[in-house]
C-alpha cells in the first residue's frame, strides 16, 4: 500500500509523504508519492506579444533571423518577461538506467557498458561532459535503475545527497515478457523525476538538458513510440548503438512482443510506461513534466527523451509548450515523436549517440535568440530608416508572427 501524496502546492513541490517501503526494489523509497499531476501553466502571452513587437523593431529585415526569431518569442513566453534573461545555470541530467530486453543482443554492446560509461560520465570522460564545458553547463548523473548491486553515481545537486534516494531497482525487466517494472516502482521512478527537476530549480537551474544512458533503451522508447502514435514495429525501429542486420532483425521481433503486451495500457501512458518502458524512462517523463509545472525551459535530445516527453504530454497536457527539441536523430521513431509533438530540432547533424549530447549542441542557438532580441538596437536606437511604406508600411515590420507552438 503506497501513502498517496498530498495536492501540490502552487509551484508545483507538492508535500513531503515519503511512500511506504512496501515495492520490490529493495531499495527504502525517500520521495513523495504521485497521484495526480499539477496542471502545467501556460507560457506568458504578453511577454511573447512584446517580443514579436520588439522583433519587428530591431535592425533587420522581419524573419530574417530565422528560427532565432522564433526561439526568442518562446524565451519571453517562457521566462515572462521581454526581452528574456541570459541563462545563468544550465544543468544537464543523465539519467541511467538499465533493461532487461538487452538480454536479447537487441543492441551491439553488453548490459556492463551502462556502469562503465556512468563512471566515465563521473570521471568527465564522456562526450556529453566535453560539449557541456562547451557551453559552460554543468552534468549531473543519477543511477535509477543500473545493473549493479548498488548506487553507481552521488546524490543531489551537489553529490552530498544518500544516492539511494533515486534508486529504483536493479534493471528494469524484459518488456518483451513481463512488465518493465511493478506498479509501486512505477509511481516511485515518476516521483524521482519530479524531485530530480525540483531540486535542480530551487538551485537554480533556468535551463535543463535531460539526456539518458543504458544498454538496450531504445527499444522501449520505440515501442513507447509506436504505441502512443499506433504506428507498426517496422516504423519505429532504429539501428541503435550500431547493431547489424540480425540483430535489427531480433529487435523489430521484441518491440513487435513488447506492444501486444503494452497495447491494452496505450490509452494510459503512466501504465504503460510501466509495462513497456522501464524505471529511467518514467523518471525522465516526471522530470519532463515537473519542469513545464515549475515553468522551467528543457531542450529535448535524442529518441529515448523525446519518447519520455511524447509520454509528457500525454500525462500533462501542454507540456510540450515548455519544451524545445535540439537535435534530430537518425532513429525513426524520434522523427515520429517530434511530428505528434509538433516540434521540429534546432540542429541536424546525424547524431545518435544520446547522453544529451545533441541538446547541449543546441544550447549556442537559444543563447544566440536571447542575446540578439535582448540587444540589438532598435532602429529608432540606431538611427536607421524602418521598411518602407511604399513596400508594406510599419505595419509589415510590427505585424511579423511567429508560432512557436
Amino acid at each position: 500500500m503506497i501513502r498517496r501524496r498530498a495536492p501540490a502546492s502552487r509551484d508545483g513541490s507538492g508535500s513531503k509523504d515519503l511512500v511506504d517501503s512496501h515495492d520490490t526494489s529493495g531499495v527504502v523509497p525517500a520521495v513523495p508519492a504521485v497521484t495526480a499531476v499539477p496542471v502545467v501553466p501556460g507560457l506568458d502571452s504578453d511577454a511573447m506579444a512584446a517580443a514579436r513587437r520588439r522583433q519587428g523593431e530591431l535592425t533587420k529585415p522581419p524573419g530574417a533571423l530565422g528560427r532565432l526569431e522564433e526561439l526568442s518569442i518562446w524565451l519571453a513566453g517562457v521566462q515572462g518577461v521581454c526581452p528574456p534573461r541570459p541563462f545563468d545555470r544550465v544543468r544537464a541530467i543523465v539519467i541511467a538506467g538499465d533493461h532487461g530486453i538487452a538480454q536479447l543482443g537487441v543492441s551491439a554492446f553488453p548490459s556492463d557498458v551502462t556502469a562503465q560509461m556512468v563512471a566515465n560520465f563521473a570521471a568527465g570522460g564522456a562526450a556529453v561532459n566535453v560539449l557541456a564545458r562547451q557551453v559552460g553547463a554543468a552534468v549531473r548523473v543519477v543511477d535509477v535503475s543500473v545493473d549493479s548491486p548498488y548506487p553507481t553515481t552521488v546524490g543531489g545537486v551537489d553529490g552530498t545527497a544518500p544516492p539511494d534516494r533515486y534508486r529504483v531497482r536493479r534493471s528494469s525487466e524484459r518488456i518483451d515478457r513481463t512488465d518493465a517494472v511493478s506498479v509501486a516502482e512505477a509511481e516511485r521512478a515518476f516521483a524521482v523525476g519530479r524531485l530530480i527537476a525540483d531540486e535542480e530549480i530551487d538551485a537554480g537551474a533556468d535551463l535543463l538538458v535531460p539526456g539518458e544512458m543504458g544498454i538496450g533503451n531504445t527499444t522501449p522508447a520505440a515501442t513507447i513510440v509506436a504505441l502512443l502514435c499506433n504506428r507498426e514495429p517496422i516504423e519505429v525501429v532504429g539501428r541503435g548503438t550500431g547493431i547489424d542486420d540480425r540483430r535489427w532483425m531480433v529487435k523489430t521481433a521484441a518491440i513487435r512482443d513488447a506492444m501486444w503486451r503494452g497495447r491494452p495500457f496505450a490509452s494510459n501512458a503512466q501504465s504503460m510506461l510501466r509495462v513497456v518502458g522501464g524505471a529511467d524512462l518514467l523518471a525522465l517523463t516526471g522530470l519532463l513534466v515537473q519542469a513545464a509545472v515549475r515553468r522551467t525551459p528543457v531542450i529535448l535530445d535524442g529518441v529515448i527523451v523525446c519518447a519520455a516527453a511524447l509520454a509528457a504530454e500525454h500525462i500533462a497536457p501542454g507540456a510540450r509548450k515548455w519544451w524545445v527539441a535540439g537535435t534530430r536523430s537518425p532513429e525513426p521513431a524520434q522523427a515520429i515523436a517530434l511530428g505528434a509533438l509538433g516540434l521540429t530540432p534546432l540542429i541536424d547533424v546525424g547524431l545518435r549517440l544520446g547522453e544529451g549530447t545533441g541538446a547541449l549542441l543546441a544550447v549556442p542557438l537559444v543563447r544566440a535568440a536571447q542575446a540578439t532580441l535582448a540587444e540589438m538596437a532598435t532602429f529608432d536606437q540606431a538611427g536607421v530608416s524602418g521598411k518602407s511604406e511604399a513596400v508594406g508600411g510599419p505595419d509589415a515590420i510590427n505585424g511579423t508572427a511567429v508560432d512557436v507552438t
